[in-house]
Protein backbone atom coordinates (compact mmCIF):
# COMPACT_ATOMS: atom_id res chain seq x y z
CA UNK A 1 0.00 0.00 0.00
CA UNK A 2 0.84 3.70 -1.03
CA UNK A 3 1.22 6.01 1.79
CA UNK A 4 -0.35 10.14 2.00
CA UNK A 5 0.32 13.16 3.70
CA UNK A 6 -3.57 14.72 3.74
CA UNK A 7 -4.20 17.63 5.13
CA UNK A 8 -7.91 18.20 5.40
CA UNK A 9 -10.02 21.09 5.78
CA UNK A 10 -13.57 21.17 6.80
CA UNK A 11 -15.72 24.10 5.62
CA UNK A 12 -19.44 23.49 7.45
CA UNK A 13 -22.12 25.23 5.22
CA UNK A 14 -23.89 28.34 6.49
CA UNK A 15 -27.27 27.88 7.33
CA UNK A 16 -26.53 24.05 8.61
CA UNK A 17 -28.39 23.01 11.33
CA UNK A 18 -26.22 22.07 14.36
CA UNK A 19 -27.64 18.84 14.84
CA UNK A 20 -27.03 17.64 11.17
CA UNK A 21 -23.58 18.70 12.12
CA UNK A 22 -23.25 16.69 15.31
CA UNK A 23 -24.68 13.33 13.74
CA UNK A 24 -22.00 13.90 10.97
CA UNK A 25 -19.24 14.36 13.23
CA UNK A 26 -20.21 11.73 15.59
CA UNK A 27 -20.79 9.55 12.34
CA UNK A 28 -16.72 10.87 11.38
CA UNK A 29 -15.13 9.31 14.75
CA UNK A 30 -17.03 5.77 14.54
CA UNK A 31 -15.86 5.73 10.39
CA UNK A 32 -12.33 7.27 11.68
CA UNK A 33 -12.42 3.98 13.96
CA UNK A 34 -13.16 1.65 11.15
CA UNK A 35 -10.28 3.57 8.60
CA UNK A 36 -7.93 2.80 11.43
CA UNK A 37 -8.80 -1.11 11.94
CA UNK A 38 -8.51 -1.55 8.21
CA UNK A 39 -5.11 0.14 7.91
CA UNK A 40 -5.89 3.15 5.97
CA UNK A 41 -5.82 5.52 8.66
CA UNK A 42 -1.85 5.65 10.42
CA UNK A 43 -1.83 9.04 12.23
CA UNK A 44 -3.88 11.93 12.45
CA UNK A 45 -3.01 15.59 14.13
CA UNK A 46 -4.56 18.89 14.68
CA UNK A 47 -2.36 21.92 13.89
CA UNK A 48 -2.67 24.00 17.56
CA UNK A 49 -5.53 26.89 17.02
CA UNK A 50 -6.54 25.09 13.51
CA UNK A 51 -9.75 23.49 12.14
CA UNK A 52 -8.05 21.27 9.84
CA UNK A 53 -6.32 17.98 10.35
CA UNK A 54 -3.24 16.57 8.93
CA UNK A 55 -3.01 12.79 9.00
CA UNK A 56 -1.07 9.82 7.16
CA UNK A 57 -3.22 7.62 4.99
CA UNK A 58 -2.69 4.32 3.27
CA UNK A 59 -4.19 2.84 0.30
CA UNK A 60 -3.59 1.37 -3.20
CA UNK A 61 -3.41 4.06 -4.98
CA UNK A 62 -4.62 7.70 -5.44
CA UNK A 63 -7.85 6.82 -6.59
CA UNK A 64 -8.50 4.40 -3.79
CA UNK A 65 -7.75 6.33 -1.39
CA UNK A 66 -10.48 9.39 -3.11
CA UNK A 67 -13.24 6.86 -3.43
CA UNK A 68 -13.35 4.16 -1.00
CA UNK A 69 -11.39 6.07 2.16
CA UNK A 70 -11.91 9.27 2.11
CA UNK A 71 -15.17 9.61 -0.40
CA UNK A 72 -16.38 7.30 2.91
CA UNK A 73 -15.70 9.82 5.38
CA UNK A 74 -19.49 11.53 6.59
CA UNK A 75 -18.11 14.93 6.54
CA UNK A 76 -16.38 14.49 2.71
CA UNK A 77 -18.96 16.49 1.31
CA UNK A 78 -17.65 19.16 3.35
CA UNK A 79 -13.69 18.59 3.00
CA UNK A 80 -10.79 20.16 0.81
CA UNK A 81 -8.03 17.81 0.13
CA UNK A 82 -4.39 18.57 -0.24
CA UNK A 83 -2.99 14.85 -1.46
CA UNK A 84 0.76 14.27 -1.33
CA UNK A 85 2.12 11.13 -2.05
CA UNK A 86 4.90 10.17 0.43
CA UNK A 87 7.96 7.40 1.00
CA UNK A 88 10.04 6.65 3.91
CA UNK A 89 13.30 9.01 3.96
CA UNK A 90 16.37 6.83 4.17
CA UNK A 91 17.48 8.51 7.27
CA UNK A 92 13.93 8.02 8.87
CA UNK A 93 14.17 6.75 12.60
CA UNK A 94 11.22 4.78 12.04
CA UNK A 95 12.13 2.85 9.42
CA UNK A 96 11.92 -1.06 10.02
CA UNK A 97 15.15 -1.58 9.06
CA UNK A 98 17.01 1.80 10.59
CA UNK A 99 20.31 1.07 12.73
CA UNK A 100 19.28 1.68 16.08
CA UNK A 101 22.83 0.91 17.17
Amino acid sequence: MQEYLVEITTTIPEGTEQSEVDARRAAEAVRAKELTASGNLVRLWRPVGELRSIGLWRARDEADLAANVLGTLPLHLWMSAKVTPVQSHPNDPGRPDADRG
